[in-house]
């Protein structure tokens, strides 16, 4: 089910109780706690234990790029900020103004995770963020459409490419697309906090806003007649790209413009998702230029 801010967003782990409370707090030096503290001090209250459980609607952000981004979004409502004395020094030495936080030992944050993330002593827990609109949309450059594309991981490398080429925003499905949280946020590298993300019930219909904006639609699709490259492409543009495997669902297929593939001169005619994603940014984005230059 979509959370408050249009995009699905994490469920914590079973077990968790609902987080304490989101007011407003003012910025606090960092501090490491200081010899003869408790490891999981709480800075600025009484000391306890380091994790309260989250409530269903919850962002999970862990890591140095996703926590750091999350941190210099005003957008961005932090409720719960862990992190190791290292990683506090770091924040500092880069002038960030931190809100409350509380200081643990790095195997603490690794509990809350699986196995082989990658924390570098930074957990956050965070309100989503508020919703996105198709009717909100600038009507010029480019956005993403995803279809039923499910896997965190693509996902998350798709938005930070996104970011990287300055899209507008990504559109996806309530149903069939992963939890913006956790796993997709570290692999989206702090690109939540840049891509606005819109979801919508029915991406056929979905479509059809974008093209009532202006919106030229375009399905990547390897077995397409012409090569991206080749398409009369123009702003705004939206490139619709489909989990692997699957591709494109027949009415989104038949809901786009026009179908186009990618022209690979090697052997495998297909890419990862998320590496196709960032060819088909570069093409785009190279062709647009090139048209706004009059060439």
């Amino acid at each position: 089910m979509p959370k408050r801010d249009g995009t699905k967003f994490g469920k914590p782990r079973d077990g968790r109780t609902q987080a304490a409370g989101r007011q407003h707090r003012r910025p606090r030096p960092p501090h490491a706690g200081g010899r003869g503290k408790p490891h999981g001090h709480t800075h600025g209250a009484p000391g306890g234990r380091v994790f309260t459980a989250a409530g269903d609607d919850t962002v999970i952000l862990y890591g140095w790029h996703s926590v750091k981004a999350a941190l210099e979004n005003p957008r961005r409502q932090i409720r719960r900020l862990f992190l190791t004395e290292n990683a506090a020094r770091r924040l500092a030495e880069e002038g960030l103004a931190l809100p409350r936080y509380e200081t643990v030992r790095p195997d603490e944050i690794a509990r809350r995770l699986s196995a082989d993330a990658v924390h570098n002593g930074l957990l956050a827990e965070a309100d989503p963020l508020a919703a996105s609109d198709i009717a909100e949309l600038p009507g010029d450059g480019i956005v993403l459409v995803l279809d039923q594309i499910t896997d965190p991981h693509n996902v998350g490398a798709i938005l930070r490419s996104a970011a990287a080429f300055a899209v507008r925003a990504i559109v996806t499905t309530a149903r069939h697309s992963p939890e913006a949280t956790g796993v997709l946020a570290k692999a989206a590298s702090g690109a939540l906090e840049y891509v606005p993300v819109v979801t919508v019930q029915n991406l056929a219909r979905g479509l059809a806003a974008l093209k009532e904006r202006g919106f030229l639609t375009v399905g990547l699709d390897s077995e397409a007649e012409d090569p991206l490259e080749a398409l009369p492409l123009a702003a705004p543009l939206a490139l619709v790209l489909g989990a692997e495997g699957k591709g494109l669902r027949q009415l989104t297929r038949q809901t786009c413009d026009h179908l186009a593939r990618l022209d690979l001169p090697g052997e495998i005619k297909s890419l990862n998702v998320s590496n196709a994603t960032a060819l088909s940014l570069y093409i785009a984005t190279s062709r647009l230029r090139a048209l706004s230059a009059g060439r």
